[in-house]
């Protein structure tokens, strides 16, 4: 007030010719506009304070990530669940066998048409091993090659069932069983029903003398009828025609070779369908995941809308569909955001279906993280504002508390999730799998854990909020105050103002008045003076007149 008192004072000392009153009052209006919009605002700021509505957002946003990453998790399980446990895998490696790979014991595990593990595990047990679980080899008496060394019941699948021939006669496979269980070729591309065919073939089991059969054992055609004994050969020792022996050998080896590679040709056909297929099955659920998370989206957009029509005051159809309306409005102008999001969705997917269920935990312990550092980011960024420079200590560090505990909140519904699904799935019906969604289990447990978690947190936040808004209000109440004194002030000298220039008015008028009376008076004495000069003539003629009028008596008088 002494303020003002002496501003107007220094007021008054000015020249009031020299100061333009209507700028000044224009001034004034609008510093008074400002004042009263800073007053409503922190009118409205007092209304916020104590409220909840954040710990509840937080916790739904971090709810509903942890259910969209739960759509992604769940699709790409389903997808595994499908691809008889196997994770996504699109490698030729690991659907197209090769000859190569098989001898090596890695087999194309992802082929669902054949089972290529069966083949090279049937292929391995018909051959010795050793110690350290490497095949047991030994050298071939008549090529010198070095050739594995088969069970003793290694050929009992190709005998099984086939002619013997008689004593003298025997019927002789052309390229021998050892030949054909020993081969990584046949044994991954051929079955062993396919091995059994081929060895008993009318192409491949012929007649044979006994005793030059039982000569020949296991060997090559080519090479047991190259060997010596005695330095003769068997065509000599066993009276057997060994051209024909040739021929016989020469035929049956390619009708062995075609049949390999029609079963090679298969391998990779049959291979490439499969690998076709697995995308397929990937690719379906991905699309699902996508739409669902689409969907996802826009449920949360309604549900939003949703609550806003429960608060409000009148709750009717019309104004239900309107906000329905609005939420699809909202979902579809932001779609470039919600699709994004069905983005990650789509990633999560994939990403579980490659490397298997442990990326749901990965990503879960990523938000987990990611809430963490965001909070923490919060409140330095709470810290360094200049708008808090002036803020209490003891306040700011509780508000840097409220930041912490929501942070905490979220990062506890994700922990407590974890523990209510695992209690849940030893209860019977919990394990229940829900279409896209996962397990009844799963679902529960991160609504609980949600509920739980955003529980405590409010408690907590409501603690601390009743230790910071009272003073809040109070500081509020006071700026209050000053802001309706600046007010007061503000109004006192648009008064002043005001009261000059009306003052200002008074003496424009009574000046105005002043002269027009001076400007009268003059004007009455000009007139005065005309008036008075004129009587001096009319006098002067009156004396005129009567002396005239005597000389004209004087001259009728004579007359």
């Amino acid at each position: 007030m002494n303020d003002n008192k002496l501003q107007l004072k220094e007021w008054a000392e000015l020249d009031c010719d020299t100061v333009d009153f209507d700028e000044l009052e224009s001034k004034l209006d609008s510093e008074l506009e400002v004042q009263l919009t800073d007053l409503e605002g922190l009118e409205l700021d007092k209304e916020k304070i104590g409220s909840p509505d954040s710990i509840g957002e937080t916790v739904m946003n971090i709810v509903w990530e942890q259910f969209i990453n739960q759509v992604g998790v769940t699709e790409g399980e389903d997808f595994i669940k499908e691809n008889r446990g196997l994770t996504l895998d699109l490698r030729d490696s690991s659907h197209i066998q090769t000859t190569e790979k098989f001898a090596e014991g890695k087999v194309a595990t992802h082929n669902d048409k054949i089972d290529y593990q069966k083949r090279y595990n049937d292929w391995q047990s018909n051959l010795q091993h050793k110690e350290d679980d490497s095949v047991k080899t030994k050298i071939d008496r008549r090529s010198g090659e070095s050739v594995a060394v088969l069970q003793n019941n290694a050929r009992e699948y190709i005998d099984k069932g086939r002619p013997k021939g008689t004593a003298s006669v025997h019927k002789d496979h052309t390229i021998s069983a050892a030949e054909i269980i020993r081969d990584p070729e046949t044994n991954a591309h051929l079955s062993r029903e396919e091995h059994s065919n081929f060895a008993n073939s009318n192409v491949n089991l012929l007649d044979l003398d006994a005793s030059a059969n039982m000569s020949k054992s296991d060997s090559k055609m080519t090479d047991w009828l190259d060997s010596e004994r005695n330095g003769k050969k068997p065509a000599e020792r066993f009276n057997i025609n060994e051209k024909e022996l040739r021929k016989r050998d020469k035929k049956a080896r390619a009708e062995y070779h075609k049949r390999k590679k029609e079963g090679e040709q298969r391998s990779i056909e049959i291979g490439k369908q499969s690998q076709k297929e697995e995308a397929f099955r990937i690719g379906g659920k991905a699309l699902r995941s996508v739409v669902m998370g689409l969907l996802a989206s826009l449920i949360k957009n309604i549900i939003r809308k949703l609550i806003a029509w429960f608060k409000a005051g009148k709750r009717k159809l019309s104004t239900f569909i309107d906000n329905v309306k609005e939420a699809i409005k909202s979902f579809v102008s932001n779609i470039k955001e919600h699709l994004l999001n069905a983005g990650n969705t789509l990633v999560t997917t994939i990403a579980t279906a490659i490397v298997g269920p442990v990326i749901g935990m990965i990503k879960k312990a990523w938000i987990f993280l990611k809430q963490g550092y965001k909070s923490i980011k919060q409140a330095i960024n709470f810290i360094k504002d200049p708008a808090n420079r002036n803020m209490p200590f003891s306040i700011k560090m509780m508000e840097v508390g409220k930041i912490v505990i929501v942070g905490l909140t979220a990062g506890g519904t994700i922990i407590l999730s974890e523990v209510i699904e695992k209690g849940l799935m030893t209860i019977p019906g919990f394990a229940l799998e829900i279409p896209l969604l996962g397990s009844l289990a799963n679902l529960t447990g991160m609504f609980l854990g949600a509920l739980v978690s955003g529980l405590i947190g409010a408690l907590a936040l409501n603690m601390i909020d009743r230790l910071i808004s009272k003073r809040l209000k109070n500081e509020n109440n006071k700026q209050q105050l000053d802001k309706k004194n600046e007010i007061i002030k503000i109004q006192e000298n648009l008064i002043a103002v005001t009261g000059v220039q009306v003052v200002n008015k008074k003496v424009e008028v009574v000046k105005n008045i002043v002269n027009r009376h001076s400007d009268a008076g003059k004007h009455f004495n000009d007139i005065k003076n005309t008036i008075s000069q004129n009587t001096e003539v009319s006098d002067e003629l009156h004396d005129f007149t009567a002396s005239a009028n005597e000389d004209i008596s004087n001259l009728l008088d004579n007359l």
